[in-house]
């Protein structure tokens, strides 16, 4: 779930805007959301999934991750929510160097170090997730031909207890019109993702 009160680092990129790191409440009001969605993963429950047709306001989709399995490799299981992944791990960090944001799991990318991505069966205008890096982050939003739509960078490792001016868990978002898939790249670094977040 997302903390209103709590202060975190935010990296963002509006079409148009250069990509930059700064101390910002994060608020859902700064994503126009008038509807956010906690989304677990598949497990066969008989849950109503979110028609993209049918949405008329903004609507967020937060994952939650907790229902994963340590080591469970995460491809299909938000499919009833719009969202596939390739090349990701759900963990339980070991590693005080990579904390979690909430909760015990975050994914990470695997068996492919340093590259993660998702793919949007509906295009959506907002992807964010609280990342802790190893080394330089680019996140990227594609269309639907893999043009380039923009990028967000993380310029460096952000591990805690490094003497990183960066902390760990900083809100890397990327916001433009019309993104079919995304992709998290640490170039072989390692990285961990959590509350992915996006909206239509």
């Amino acid at each position: 779930m997302v903390r209103r009160d709590v202060m975190v680092k935010q990296a963002t990129l509006q079409s148009n805007k250069l990509p930059r790191i700064e101390d910002a409440k994060f608020a859902l009001d700064n994503f126009d959301i008038q509807n956010e969605i906690t989304a677990s993963a598949w497990r066969g429950q008989v849950e109503p999934a979110i028609d993209a047709a049918r949405v008329t306001a903004p609507t967020c989709i937060c994952l939650d991750l907790e229902e994963l399995k340590c080591f469970e490799t995460v491809e299909r299981h938000y499919e009833r929510w719009g969202v596939i992944f390739h090349n990701s791990l759900a963990i339980q960090p070991s590693n005080p160097a990579f904390p979690t944001y909430s909760g015990l799991t975050v994914l990470m990318g695997a068996p492919k170090s340093g590259f993660l991505e998702a793919s949007f069966l509906h295009p959506v205008n907002s992807v964010s997730a609280f990342v802790t890096s190893s080394q330089r982050l680019v996140l990227s939003a594609y269309d639907r031909d893999r043009q380039l739509l923009g990028q967000t960078v993380l310029p460096s490792a952000n591990l805690a207890n490094s003497d990183s001016a960066i902390s760990p868990n900083t809100l890397l978002s990327i916001t433009v019109n019309n993104i079919y898939s995304v992709s998290f790249c640490a170039f072989d670094g390692q990285f961990t993702l959590d509350n992915f977040r996006f909206c239509l």
